[in-house]
């Protein structure tokens, strides 16, 4: 009996790249959101990954703090510095980072540029 070959994050991952200027409002991430059907987006400048910004985020880290959506930057709220893999990684290795840092998405990321998302359904899917 053969064995699978292993998959790559590339083969799997969520393109194209949705992402927000750093100075874009909440509501104009969570508008893009909705119309996308996604709860991430990427915080990007210059095709550089500066953060990740969740829908959850916007609900605990600025609505719940009363916060104004429209006054509030992406970039104030998002998290920094989010956890990434690489194209050529193993789908195993996303699932490891994921379960590791108690995440449901990671940016894939190459050269400091974003490339798309996968996700834990991507790594849970049969090949």
């Amino acid at each position: 009996m053969s064995q699978d070959p292993p998959r790559h994050v590339r083969d799997v991952m969520t393109r194209p790249v949705v992402s927000v200027h750093p100075d874009a409002s909440l509501v104009e991430a969570a508008q893009l959101m909705r119309a996308q059907d996604i709860g991430e987006v990427l915080v990007a400048d210059g095709g550089k990954l500066l953060g990740v910004l969740t829908d959850r985020d916007i609900t605990l880290r600025a609505v719940a703090e009363g916060v104004d959506p429209l006054a509030v930057t992406c970039h104030a709220v998002c998290t920094a510095d989010p956890v990434t893999i690489g194209p050529d990684e193993e789908v195993a290795e996303a699932a490891a980072l994921m379960r590791r840092h108690a995440v449901r998405r990671l940016p894939v990321v190459e050269a400091g540029r974003p490339l798309g998302v996968i996700s834990l359904g991507d790594v849970t899917e049969p090949p």
